[in-house]
């Protein structure tokens, strides 16, 4: 069969322009990259035909660059653009330069995107179109009085929004009236930050919801349908984090009730292609519309494996001009499937995003119900300028509980090193007793946060046993000496000594906690002490990162990895890190005031609140650093006083940069 295209351009990045390539080149359509100086050797660029490169790293110089994609598009014949997510993604104006270039835009109209991108135009839209409303205020008043007197209308507690919204950026919930200015002037400069529009709108924020998403595809010849829904409660910073379909609980005549909700969106627009609309759910069951998202979504991976449907390539023969393949009464849900996003961050530092290389990394082996999206591979780069996912995760079951159990498997399986990620988070949070029970709504990770973010439990005797032996291994094997160095028996270090039964200490430490491990070698094994007893270890087999060790009555395995002195456990549903501490070495003493405050990441200072001599309360808010479209605020540690302010607004800082030299004041330095 004649491919719908022979070539396209995949105007994205990451995992989402990899899944596309996958699907073109099973349709036998070729595939052009783009990409940044960033992304020169990703692994997007390396699985697609061509590819060319638009710009620096940041993303307004490359992937916001419209003119450069199609610039690269007509310069490799590629006749249609798929745009992704992200990016230029709901950007009308560049659909419509696509269309005026004589190429095929794989979307909505620009007409749609423009109605559906502008959040307070599309609740007016739906509001007569008869799609039940958040209460709220979409209108064009601005002025920050009277956006506050329409708060107060509404009744705290309301929820500001970024007006070209979405992915959480530009959202505040406001509890109380004195927040509020101070939670619209944050909006504002992050939805300019991230849409260029700084206008928001403000809703009802309703207690404990549920949000729900109906997948939505239409097509050219009047063809509209749902392909069910996804339950996309469970979030943080109002950006989700696991998602599911069908939605536990959902019932026949509802699921039927807001599938005809979000045709009735569709047609009101004149829709084309895939889309999502998505609901806010309250406790009584009632539902709102919040926004329409007129492109394909980052969770479509789990209504495919439900339906056994490549959205994708129903994208692209609907942008070709066919008819959809399927008509409602013939779709069918098969299973339960649950899709987990791996990030790059800190969730102990309120999910602060990592940035660092991926040293490391096994992914779960992929089956019928198991799969695995991702645009990285192990060495690859995480980076400032882009969003820190890793890969999603996602199993399908006969059922939730299956489905549950799945996950549980391969999240146990999936191993990062070389920078701090959500894994030991994720694993909790699919455990959490509420969410197995999905007695769940969108401030679940809020509530049970001091559980799902308590300390991980100590490394055991097993990742001691398996740290132990990957350090005594080195050494064994004449891994310890200096690069250049030639091979010597001085440079083992295998505990052996003249007449005497040598011995040899190790110390790990992990955080605050200290394990001392006494190894004495015996044959082709190692008799290791800990606090309380000894493990005889009778042989042991390295295979890469693979470790696995023999006792007299168990087997012990796991994946180890060496990071210079740094060493990193992996085992079933456990990753222990583990500093390599020299007790011969004296430890140099580094005196840190306790109020100097540091840059968490490298980002932007985009606000600075106070001046040298001024005195701050405990958490009052310093300044403001802006880092992956998102802005975190640096608050005072304790009461006290502003030394000096080490940074100017606008500036680009680094990690670690020092930002304001703080000064406890004498009552809380001496507690």
């Amino acid at each position: 069969m004649r491919p719908v295209f022979a070539k396209i351009l995949i105007a994205n990045r990451g995992e989402i322009a990899c899944r596309v390539t996958r699907t073109a080149r099973r349709m036998g359509i070729a595939t052009v990259a783009v990409y940044s100086d960033a992304d020169a050797r990703s692994r997007h660029v390396a699985l697609a035909d061509e590819a060319f490169r638009i710009g620096p790293p940041e993303p307004k110089d490359s992937y916001l660059r419209g003119d450069r994609i199609l610039e690269a598009a007509t310069s490799s014949g590629a006749s249609a653009i798929h745009p992704g997510y992200g990016f230029l993604s709901e950007n009308a104006e560049f659909a419509e330069r696509c269309g005026r270039a004589g190429i095929t835009f794989v979307g909505p109209p620009p007409e749609a995107i423009r109605a559906m991108g502008d959040k307070s135009a599309a609740k007016t839209m739906m509001e007569r179109a008869g799609v039940p409303l958040v209460p709220g205020y979409h209108g064009g008043n601005q002025a920050p009085d009277f956006l506050l007197d329409q708060a107060e209308r509404i009744g705290f507690p309301v929820l500001i929004k970024a007006a070209a919204g979405g992915g959480g950026k530009g959202m505040r919930a406001v509890e109380h009236k004195a927040e509020f200015d101070a939670a619209l002037a944050a909006c504002r400069r992050e939805a300019s930050s991230a849409f260029g529009d700084e206008r928001v709108l403000l809703e009802k924020y309703l207690d404990r919801p549920r949000h729900i998403e109906i997948q939505v595809f239409a097509d050219r010849h009047g063809g509209c349908i749902h392909l069910f829904e996804r339950d996309c409660s469970v979030q943080r910073r109002h950006q989700k984090v696991l998602e599911e379909a069908p939605a536990p609980g959902m019932a026949e005549d509802r699921r039927l009730e807001m599938g005809e909700a979000a045709l009735l969106a569709c047609r009101a627009v004149g829709y084309v292609g895939a889309g999502t609309v998505e609901f806010i759910v309250d406790r009584a069951g009632a539902f709102f519309f919040m926004e329409m998202n007129t492109r394909l979504q980052v969770e479509h991976a789990v209504t495919e494996m439900i339906t056994g449907l490549d959205l994708v390539e129903w994208q692209l023969r609907i942008a070709a001009g066919e008819k959809l393949p399927l008509v409602q009464k013939d779709l069918r849900i098969s299973g339960h499937a649950i899709e987990a996003r791996v990030y790059a961050e800190d969730p102990r530092r309120d999910f602060l995003p990592a940035s660092g290389r991926l040293v490391h990394l096994v992914l779960p082996a992929e089956s019928e119900d198991v799969r695995v999206d991702t645009g990285v591979r192990s060495g690859d780069e995480i980076t400032v300028h882009y969003d820190p996912m890793i890969a999603k995760l996602i199993v399908r079951g006969s059922d939730r509980p299956a489905a549950l159990e799945r996950m549980r498997q391969a999240l146990a399986e999936f191993q990062v090193a070389g920078l701090v990620t959500n894994l030991g988070f994720l694993w909790r949070l699919v455990q959490d007793r509420d969410f197995v029970r999905a007695e769940f709504d969108t401030a679940l990770i809020e509530r049970h946060r001091s559980e799902l973010l308590a300390p991980s439990a100590p490394a055991g005797e097993d990742a001691l046993t398996l740290a132990a032996l990957s350090q005594l291994d080195a050494g064994w094997r004449g891994e310890a000496r200096r690069p250049g160095e030639r091979s010597s028996p001085w440079s083992l270090a295998d505990g052996w000594r003249a007449n005497q039964d040598g011995a040899r200490l190790l110390v790990f430490q992990e955080g605050e906690r200290r394990h001392s491990v006494t190894a004495r070698r015996r044959g082709e094994g190692f008799e290791l002490e800990f606090a309380d007893k000894r493990r005889q270890v009778t042989s042991y087999r390295r295979e890469d990162h693979r470790l696995t060790a023999r006792l007299e009555d168990a087997t012990v395995e796991g994946s180890v990895v060496r990071l210079g002195s740094r060493i990193e456990v992996f085992m079933p549903g456990r990753h222990h890190v583990l500093e390599m501490h020299d007790p011969l070495r004296q430890e140099l003493a580094v005196e840190s005031r306790a109020g100097d405050l540091e840059a968490p990441m490298p980002g932007k200072i985009i606000a600075i609140f106070v001046a040298a001599g001024d005195g701050v309360e405990k958490d009052a808010p310093l300044l403001i650093l802006e880092a992956m479209k998102m802005e975190h605020t640096i608050r005072a540690p304790a009461r006290g006083r502003i030394a000096r302010v080490l940074c100017r607004l606008g500036e680009q800082v680094g990690e670690g940069a020092e930002l304001i030299e703080f000064e406890i004041s004498g009552k809380e330095a001496a507690a």
